[in-house]
């Protein structure tokens, strides 16, 4: 399974101002895991130009010459992003993701109420070629896509949703919560104006992960409190 991620991005030079402090975020490690903590407006591997070659998986690199990618989380979503450090972890891991064995929880904040309660979307996506990176719903073309909701909170014109993907397409929470009628806040590529202007950044966060550890395949679970 892969998680949300991203395409290569080809932002225009001086575009691009990732964060700096904390440099690098450590949730978790030992000789076999990096967990980091990935803070929005960070790239997770380089983009196209040596502008973009800031990223989670730089950053990793330097702190360790042997971290490895795993998946990855779109450039404004924050959160828990498992790096492997050697390659036996990496194809460990890998099969995790591909068999959904690992599970994720996301937490967002979302323009108006969500009824009901709890729920599931199940629509497929595809990439709007024309508008690239964008995806969209496509029940004839797009790729099985799965995500469960659970309402956390609601304010005066927003809700606080807890975000659970059985699968891992990118953009997915993203656009599935546009299916409902309900942006994603600060949502620079979905959004509408009202809930573009309501955040300064993408009000989604990767706040939990389950997986089994390389080492003897027993459970670990990893948590990180979204700042927002």
């Amino acid at each position: 399974m892969k998680t949300t991620s991203e395409a290569r991005h080809s932002l225009a030079p001086g575009t691009y101002t990732p964060p700096v402090e904390p440099w690098l975020n450590i949730i978790f490690e030992d000789d076999q895991l990096l967990v980091l903590n990935k803070p929005s407006g960070l790239l997770s591997v380089p983009g196209r130009g040596a502008h973009l070659s800031d990223c989670i998986e730089a950053r990793a690199k330097a702190h360790c010459a042997d971290a490895r990618i795993v998946h990855r989380l779109d450039m404004e979503t924050s959160g828990l992003i498992v790096l492997a450090k050697t390659p036996k972890a990496q194809a460990h891991l890998g099969k995790q993701f591909e068999r959904r064995n690992i599970q994720k929880r996301y937490v967002a904040v979302v323009w108006g109420h969500v009824h009901p309660k709890a729920g599931a979307v199940n629509a497929p996506l595809r990439c709007d070629w024309p508008n690239r990176p964008k995806q969209m719903v496509d029940p004839e073309l797009g790729k099985h896509a799965v995500t469960h909701w659970q309402v956390l909170d609601a304010q005066d014109d927003t809700t606080r949703v807890a975000l659970t993907p059985v699968t891992g397409r990118s953009h997915q929470l993203r656009v599935h919560m546009l299916s409902l009628g309900h942006p994603i806040l600060g949502d620079r590529l979905y959004g509408t104006p009202a809930s573009q202007s309501a955040a300064p950044r993408l009000l989604l966060h990767a706040e939990h992960v389950t997986l089994h550890h390389p080492a003897d395949g027993g459970l670990v679970s990893f948590d990180v409190a979204a700042e927002f």
